[in-house]
């Protein structure tokens, strides 16, 4: 039997169990790939963490990211929770206020501030969403969407699309039937939503039930995804910032404070640790 340290961390919160959690296995060298999927399947959580030596000589850490069915190159509330739980483990310390993570889309920076901590997105592209009509359909009818469906791929494709209301986010009930088959179809991860609000902060929902995740709590690189088509969209400009709430429906409350520099995205919030101990195997 073999023990490793484990954390449970709450992102995009400083309330525990507002957030969204992820679980953190720290010092996963050792474990094969079918131990890592059992794990994040036991798990049950949107997503499961495996801290690792880096290769790369720039990163202070390397991780990998496992949803209960899938591994993923990258995702938002897993890094920031995760590099969390490194800093808190003392595995890691950031270097002028910034760690260096290694993933599979290559190194993500984090930047570790009072207020919490917040990645750069990684550099992404946009692609158009084949068979839109699924996605407006399965939203509710052409009314509903007010811009998009539009593919974001960062790492993740998050199928995008702004809707006509923050009343209308809210009582969304989509056919997750038909997005589950979309995604299986087309390789995508899952959709996120969105609607402008007061003060121009947003409301936003993420879906990825063909990853086995019916509706994720608070999503960073969902949001992430948001903030690229926002911007592309002309809504918001370099240098601005918004804050965006998320996961009401599912009774949490997380927020996300997006800020853009002059060719960067960051993405972050507040962490919490809710479970430290030791995972036998």
């Amino acid at each position: 039997m073999t023990e490793r340290r484990f954390k449970q961390v709450d992102v995009f919160t400083a309330v525990p169990l507002m957030g969204n959690p992820v679980a953190v296995i720290l010092e996963a060298d050792g474990l094969t790939d079918a131990d890592m999927h059992r794990m994040a399947a036991w798990t049950n959580l949107s997503e499961t963490t495996f801290v690792l030596p880096p290769t790369d000589p720039a990163a202070d850490y390397a991780v990998r990211i496992f949803t209960p069915r899938a591994e993923l190159p990258f995702a938002g509330h897993p890094t920031l929770g995760t590099a969390h739980a490194v800093i808190e483990a003392r595995i890691a310390a950031p270097k002028d206020g910034t760690l260096v993570q290694q993933c599979a889309v290559g190194l993500v920076r984090v930047a570790v501030e009072e207020a919490g901590l917040s990645f750069t997105l990684p550099a992404h592209r946009f692609e158009e969403a084949p068979q839109p009509d699924i996605i407006v359909n399965a939203l509710g009818g052409a009314g509903a969407v007010v811009s998009g469906p539009r593919i974001v791929n960062v790492g993740p494709r998050w199928v995008i699309a702004e809707l006509a209301s923050v009343a209308f986010v809210e009582s969304l009930e989509p056919d997750l039937a038909a997005l589950a088959a979309y995604d299986r179809a087309h390789g995508t991860t899952g959709l996120t939503v969105y609607a402008t609000g007061g003060a121009g902060d947003i409301t936003v929902r993420s879906f990825a039930p063909a990853d086995g995740i019916a509706e994720d709590p608070v999503c960073g690189s969902g949001n992430g995804a948001v903030a690229a088509f926002r911007l592309d969209a002309g809504q918001v400009k370099p240098s601005e910032s918004y804050l965006s709430s998320q996961g009401r429906q599912v009774g949490r409350d997380g927020r996300v404070a997006v800020r853009f520099g002059p060719d960067t995205i960051h993405v972050g919030g507040a962490c919490v640790t809710l479970i430290d101990g030791i995972l036998r195997l």
